[in-house]
Order: structure tokens, then C-alpha cells, then sequence
């Protein structure tokens, strides 16, 4: 049995947030020393298969990552999967249930267009939600206030399409099918089925038909959303820690152990908790 497992969100705990790429060589080395121990590793992420083949996966397989490395990628909170490596990669597979329909993705494309387009860019690599995200030359605070109008702008957008949208301190006037999500880079329009806790339970049937299930975890995460994996772990019966890169938004009551690494965040965290598990594990 394999003595750990891990659940990683992408943008924050592995990839620097700012330049939305692996900025600390040891992340890299640490993630295929870890894998190539026989540690499951999958990567349970709101980014599209492309960003994680091109920004994660690489690296890895160019730093050793070995054929039989029990590595995964579930993307677009569980709505899209893939192997990592030749010996688990049988194709992209992905969700058709959670697509958001051609037609309000094009409005949303317009929407874009004619509103945002100077302070974000429109991800042309996911496969089932709409998706835009801070250019890396515009301050925070800049695009903060533009996403602030375009969560309003795309809750008004779906209820012209008489599609109920859950965002926090709207309510929609129809039954919810699709959440807007912002997070401190980027806005989702998703399928509301989704989340890191689908993520998680199609992590755990990837990894049984890998080999055995390991009974410790770790998860990592930047926001409150990323503690759905462990949720979801508890709830199957695995002794499970999350560990929380950036803990400002507080720190929830949750029945398992929450980690933090003192007062790093982001990938410098995570650079962190890495080290300390190839320390352990060698």
C-alpha cells in the first residue's frame, strides 16, 4: 500500500500565481521524487488539461517522472481527466453533461469582447466552462474591479437565458444549474455538479484502477473551495489533513487536521510541505 496520498490544487500551491507557472526548481524535483516513490499524485485543479500537460506535466516528465508514476490530472473540478504519463494516459475524457450550451458561451464570448478584453483574457483551452482570467500586466486592484462588474454582467447574461446562476448575494429567479465562480485570478462559469470534491471522487476511481488506494492523504489549496477534497476523503473514511497556502480568508472548524507552513503562502508553501514529505518518505 502506498504510504501517502496527494490531491493538489494547481494555481497557488504549484504554480506561482503570478506568473501562473512552477517558478521554484524544487517543486518540481520534490513532486517526481515523491511520484517516483510510488506516492498516488494527482492534480484536482479548475485549469484546463492543456495548462497542466503544458506547465506541470512537462516538467515532471523532463525532471525523471517515471512511465509507471501513478500521476493524474482531473481538471475543470472533475469535469475533464487524463493520465499523466504512458502507462495511465488512455485519452482526455471529459464530462459532456457539464458543457456549458454553444449559444451563451458565444454571448459570453461577445460579452468579453466588448467589456474586458483590456483587463483579462478569455481561456481558449477549457472544454466545458467559460473562463477568464487576469492579464499578468494588470494590477489586482484594477482587475478586482472589473470582475466585480463582469460576475454581475454574467448573472444577468444567464438570466436572460432563463439559466439560474448561483453567485454569492445573488439569487436567481430560476432553478440553479451553472455557478459563477471568481477567484483572485480568474472567473469560472461552470456546471454547478462540479467542484473539488467531484474532483476528488473522480481522483479516487483513476487511482483504484492504478493500484491500491493509500489510507493517508494530504490535500493543498488556496481557497476555501479546495477543502471540498478533503471533505470529501473524510467522508469516505480516509485519514486525511488539508493544507491551506493561503489561509488569510480564515481557517475553517473541519473534523481533520488543518496545516499551514508558518508564514509562507502560495507555492512557497507548497515548495515547502513537498520538502518535508521528501524527507520523509526518503
Amino acid at each position: 500500500m502506498p504510504p501517502l496520498g496527494l490531491l493538489l490544487d494547481v494555481d497557488g500551491p504549484i504554480a506561482c500565481p503570478i506568473t501562473r507557472s512552477i517558478v521554484i526548481e524544487s517543486i518540481t524535483r520534490d513532486l517526481v521524487t515523491i511520484a517516483n516513490l510510488g506516492v498516488p499524485v494527482v492534480f484536482n485543479t479548475g485549469r484546463s488539461d492543456a495548462f497542466i500537460r503544458d506547465e506541470v506535466v512537462k516538467p515532471l516528465l523532463a525532471g525523471g517522472l517515471l512511465p509507471e508514476a501513478r500521476v493524474f490530472g482531473v481538471c475543470e473540478k472533475g469535469a475533464v481527466w487524463f493520465g499523466a504519463t504512458i502507462d495511465n494516459f488512455s485519452g482526455v475524457h471529459v464530462d459532456e453533461t457539464a458543457v456549458i450550451a454553444p449559444a451563451i458561451v458565444a454571448e459570453f464570448r461577445a460579452l468579453f469582447d466588448a467589456r474586458y478584453s483590456d483587463t483579462m483574457f478569455w481561456d481558449e483551452t477549457k472544454r466545458t466552462m467559460v473562463s477568464i482570467e487576469q492579464r499578468t500586466e494588470v494590477p489586482a486592484a484594477e482587475f478586482f474591479a472589473a470582475q466585480a462588474r463582469y460576475t454581475s454582467d454574467a448573472f444577468e447574461l444567464l438570466e436572460r437565458h432563463s439559466v439560474g446562476a448561483e453567485l454569492a448575494g445573488r439569487v436567481s429567479a430560476h432553478p440553479v444549474t451553472v455557478r459563477i465562480d471568481p477567484t483572485i485570478i480568474s472567473t469560472d462559469v461552470e456546471a454547478i455538479a462540479l467542484g473539488k470534491d467531484l474532483g476528488a471522487e473522480r481522483a479516487l476511481g483513476l487511482l483504484r484502477s492504478s493500484g491500491p488506494l493509500p489510507r493517508l492523504w494530504r490535500t493543498v489549496g488556496d481557497s476555501r473551495t479546495d477543502y471540498a477534497m478533503a471533505d470529501y476523503l473524510h467522508a469516505e473514511g480516509f485519514d486525511v489533513a488539508h493544507v491551506d497556502v493561503r489561509p488569510v480568508d480564515g481557517i475553517p472548524e473541519k473534523p481533520y487536521r488543518v496545516i499551514t507552513e508558518g508564514d509562507l503562502i502560495h507555492d512557497h508553501a507548497g515548495a515547502a510541505f513537498l520538502a518535508h514529505w521528501v524527507r520523509q518518505l526518503t
